[in-house]
């Protein structure tokens, strides 16, 4: 029996409202994953069939916690076999659900159903690729800008190039057919075509709209200030006749409409629900009361929300603590201190201590001042483990067997490590696919093209096209024996020479070594896809969706360890921290000086709400007179935000404790203060 008593009465009562739409207002810190957690667990007691039941958030790690926590609160099924995932509700992320959705009717759209899902860099190799072909001699056009337009463009529609660069919105919208083709081609989506052709295929084929309605009865959809337009649509497609629908959001949260998300979706959803349910969560059981009626009293100033006003009883704790420093490197010093301070003299780990930032720039100067000062940090937002070299290499190479079609893997790997097809011999392969208006993999399976390569040549291209077809046939031989899917990579890795060429490929064998280890790391996790009785291919396919569909990747991990996080206040939603340091609270960085032109200034206050929002204990804020763009001193103002701070909740910390700072002695002076505290 599911033990309701623990939560507080509006929790409650969205937790037991369970049939027609709902709104829930959760604002930051009031248990809205255990709402929605005990809200699926409550549908189940009532009779609700699991399998009915749908819950769709925006990342994995929020979709396992989710289905972990539901599966506490539940029975375990005891059935097992065709019918077993009918027996749990599923909860996935928008682009998992429209996989699942894909994988049983995108033949209905005319592709295959083994399509693959490519990720930025080989839809950046896309755009490349097409721009190699129509840019006139000596024209540069940036790939990146060209790709980002044609998202927005998919997720906002045509309003989402409003300030785009005139140049890159032609362009952008001289190549989307093209693309668009490109992708076809090869079998291949990309993840804003995954809900747009989950779209198209409700509209033209209502048939696999009804079996997904009669499938999912009730639908949860956690973060809805976040959604786009056409996950809106997604979501009112699925809901507008069985008006089961459950939103759980916080308007006041809203901080990604730079990459389509829009508010109206919460503010305006009573236009599509007349009927719907609205239930505030307003009891916050992360923050002191200091800290609440201070973001209060900031986001009142946004004219168009829906009124809710945060709440506590853990007390009133500590004043805000203002400071003010003369530059950003005697800023980072000053928090670096400050750190320090509390972790000596008042025995709070690195852990517990967090640093936020509007933008990446910022985070140069706070790392020097940690390193200078011996402090451990984990900066979010590094390089990706995924975005190492041999890392994504291996994918390219499991990408290629899966749809060797797929030219930008195809592409990275022919040569890798080399086996006699040099660039200009792969230049020459595609620009015959060009001709002949087919994919690299069948310019190079055709003797009309490979005749035109000297003898050698064409020697390692049939090579190459014989170890591709040897490697698929073993994955897909309808009935081959399955085997240990880690075994086999591990064994074709190196049978080709990788490894060996990873080691040959550095300067120092420990770099080398290095390089191979992470990839032997990622080799070693394989075994846990899939079942170990399917074939190898299906295995192979299970891997690359989950990997292309995990957004969050390494740089979403926790640190190890104790250490001081760097985060963006955009990075830092739905994390916590006992203590934490706001930089940089200055008119153009927060605001940023682009919300004046784009008329996002309510977006950037609410960037600055959920950035105070994350402090659990204390929270110190500061800005400086000065600050070095591009290696010159700029005179700063401070941000407007900060009169919006009521003036008894803040304390002037700016001298509070400062001893002299002698730049030059560095270390020595870290080594001084922490002298001083012992």
């Amino acid at each position: 029996m599911l033990n309701l008593n623990s939560l507080n009465p509006e929790q409650r009562q969205a937790v037991e409202t369970i049939r027609g739409p709902v709104l829930i207002l959760a604002g930051a810190g009031t248990g809205k994953t255990r709402v929605i957690t005990f809200r699926i667990a409550h549908m189940i007691e009532r009779g609700v069939a699991p399998g009915h039941i749908l819950g769709v958030t925006f990342t994995n790690k929020a979709a396992r916690e989710m289905q972990e926590r539901v599966n506490k609160l539940t029975p375990r099924p005891k059935k097992t076999g065709a019918n077993a995932a009918d027996l749990r509700p599923t909860i996935c992320t928008f682009h998992s659900l429209c996989v699942r959705i894909l994988r049983q009717h995108i033949e209905k759209l005319g592709y295959k159903r083994n399509f693959v899902i490519y990720d930025e860099s080989e839809q950046l190799g896309a755009v490349k690729k097409i721009l190699a072909q129509i840019s006139a001699k000596g024209e540069k056009t940036d790939p990146h800008a060209i790709l980002a337009l044609l998202s927005r463009y998919k997720n906002g529609g045509e309003r989402a190039a409003v300030f785009a660069d005139a140049s890159v919105k032609a362009m952008a919208e001289h190549i989307r057919k093209r693309y668009e083709s490109a992708l076809h081609a090869c079998n291949a989506v990309d993840f804003d075509d995954l809900i747009l052709l989950t779209l198209r295929l409700f509209h033209e084929h209502p048939d696999a709209l009804e079996a997904c309605r009669a499938k999912y009865r009730y639908v949860m959809v956690d973060e809805y200030q976040d959604t786009n337009a056409a996950q809106f649509d997604l979501v009112h497609l699925l809901t507008r006749e069985h008006r089961n629908l459950c939103v759980v959001g916080d308007d006041d949260q809203s901080i990604y409409g730079w990459r389509g998300a829009e508010i109206a979706n919460l503010l305006d959803l009573e236009k599509h629900f007349p009927e719907v349910k609205i239930v505030k969560l307003e009891q916050n059981y992360r923050s002191t009361t200091t800290i609440l009626t201070a973001a209060n009293a900031v986001i009142k100033n946004n004219a168009r929300r829906r009124a809710k006003s945060l709440w506590s009883q853990k007390g009133h704790g500590a004043k805000i603590a203002m400071c003010t420093y003369e530059t950003d490197e005697e800023e980072a010093r000053g928090v670096v201190e400050k750190i320090e301070f509390a972790r000596m003299a008042q025995r709070v780990s690195w852990g517990q201590q967090a640093i936020l930032f509007r933008t990446n720039q910022q985070s140069r100067p706070l790392e020097t001042a940690l390193r200078t000062g011996g402090v451990r940090y984990h900066l979010i937002g590094g390089q990706s483990f995924f975005d190492r070299r041999e890392i994504k290499d291996f994918l390219a190479y499991l990408k290629t067997f899966i749809n060797p079609h797929d030219d930008v893997s195809l592409l990275r790997i022919a040569n890798t490590p080399a086996r006699g097809l040099s660039d200009v011999t792969m230049e020459r392969l595609l620009a015959a696919s060009h001709e002949r208006k087919g994919s690299v993999y069948a310019a190079m399976q055709n003797p009309a093209v490979t005749t035109t390569f000297q003898a050698r040549t064409r020697e390692s291209i049939e090579a190459f096209v014989e170890f591709v077809e040897r490697t698929r046939a073993l994955l897909h031989a309808p009935g081959n024996t399955p085997q240990a899917f880690q075994a086999w990579a591990d064994r074709f890795l190196d049978e080709i020479g990788y490894y060996e060429d990873l080691r040959r490929s550095e300067k120092n064998v420990e770099a080398g070594d290095n390089r191979v280890r992470g990839l032997k790391e990622m080799v070693g996790t394989l075994d846990q896809y899939g079942t170990a009785t399917a074939p190898l291919g299906e295995r192979l396919e299970t891997f690359l969706e989950d990997v292309t569909l995990d957004s969050e990747r390494e740089e979403e991990k926790e640190s190890a360890g104790d250490a001081v996080t760097l985060i963006t206040m955009h990075s830092c939603k739905g994390l916590e921290y006992p203590h934490v340091y706001i930089v940089g609270l200055e008119d153009g960085l927060l605001p940023h000086s682009r919300s004046k032109v784009e008329g996002t200034m309510d977006e950037e206050r609410r960037l600055f709400y959920v950035a105070v929002t994350r402090a659990m204990l204390t929270l110190t804020i500061s800005h400086c007179v000065s600050r070095k763009k591009y290696g010159q001193a700029m005179p700063c103002h401070p941000s407007p935000f900060l009169k919006e701070l009521p003036p008894e909740l803040l304390e002037d910390d700016s001298t509070k404790g400062k001893q002299p700072v002698d730049v030059a002695k560095g270390k020595d002076w870290f080594a001084a203060m922490r002298a001083a505290i012992e």
